[in-house]
């Protein structure tokens, strides 16, 4: 059996899993004086103070560098869960993915992740510049061009395509994460030197947040990885009318 870390990245305390693969992290704990878990994302190797900009990032990054004895890693949110099979409705804690099935998934897989997500009307690449300032994706583009250019027409094509998994929700074997994450960070590192976020909202001051979803998938096309696309639940109720409201505005808010 392999040994699996699932780290469940939150920003408040709040109930997490009971299965001893799952880890609750806080995060944005630099800015805390008081925590609420004992794993937070502020010690040893650590981008804590990035949160409001790099959001559950910054707890994968601290389990990235600090973590080492394990052979799947994941990350889920602590609202937001792998459910244990694709029929499965109930939001109960119980009812997330266990370690038994992650083996047998990643026994012919190589990635697990949420189901994807459907636009139909807009490719990636429109749905992300009418929801968000585009320069940030524009010059991801270039940085992968220049170091990276090997993946410029992965890039390309997903942006043409209408679905793509979000959430920066996996769960993978180690030897395909941590090649990944190596790539990942170091696009974003660069991209931070890139643009100036200082005039954006709040809301897209998320920008690397953002961006990375869109990396997982162009890494995952360039590289064939064998993918299960695994249903996921959100733990709350949703106030849809907010959030159509929303998603709204940001279509129609023009953005630089």
């Amino acid at each position: 059996m392999s040994k699996i870390d699932i780290i469940v990245v939150s920003h408040k305390k709040y109930k997490t899993p009971s299965f001893f693969i799952y880890f609750p992290i806080e995060v944005g704990a630099s800015s805390r004086e008081e925590h609420f878990f004992e794993l937070k994302d502020n010690t040893g190797d650590n981008i804590s103070d990035k949160n409001p900009y790099y959001c559950e990032l910054t707890g994968l990054y601290w389990a990235y560098k600090n973590l080492d004895d394990y052979d799947v890693l994941g990350l889920v949110h602590y609202r937001r869960y792998f459910m244990k099979n694709n029929f499965c409705l109930r939001k109960n804690l119980n009812n997330v993915i266990t370690e038994k099935q992650i083996n047998k998934i990643l026994s012919s897989k190589d990635i697990i992740l949420p189901k994807k997500r459907h636009y139909y009307i807009e490719t990636n690449y429109s749905h992300y510049i009418h929801s968000h300032p585009k320069e940030p994706l524009d010059k991801t583009r270039n940085i992968i061009k220049k170091f990276y250019p090997d993946y410029l027409s992965s890039f390309d094509k997903h942006m043409k395509k209408r679905s793509g998994h979000y959430f920066n929700m996996f769960i993978a074997k180690k030897e395909i994460i941590v090649p990944f994450l190596d790539w990942m960070f170091d696009i974003l590192f660069k991209l931070e030197k890139e643009v100036d976020i200082s005039s954006y909202s709040t809301y897209d001051q998320r920008v690397y947040g953002f961006v990375s979803e869109l990396l997982l998938d162009v890494y995952c096309l360039k590289n064939n990885l064998r993918i299960k696309n695994q249903k996921y639940l959100f733990f709350e109720k949703q106030n849809w009318f907010k959030k159509i409201s929303n998603f709204i505005s940001r279509k129609f808010k023009k953005k630089d």
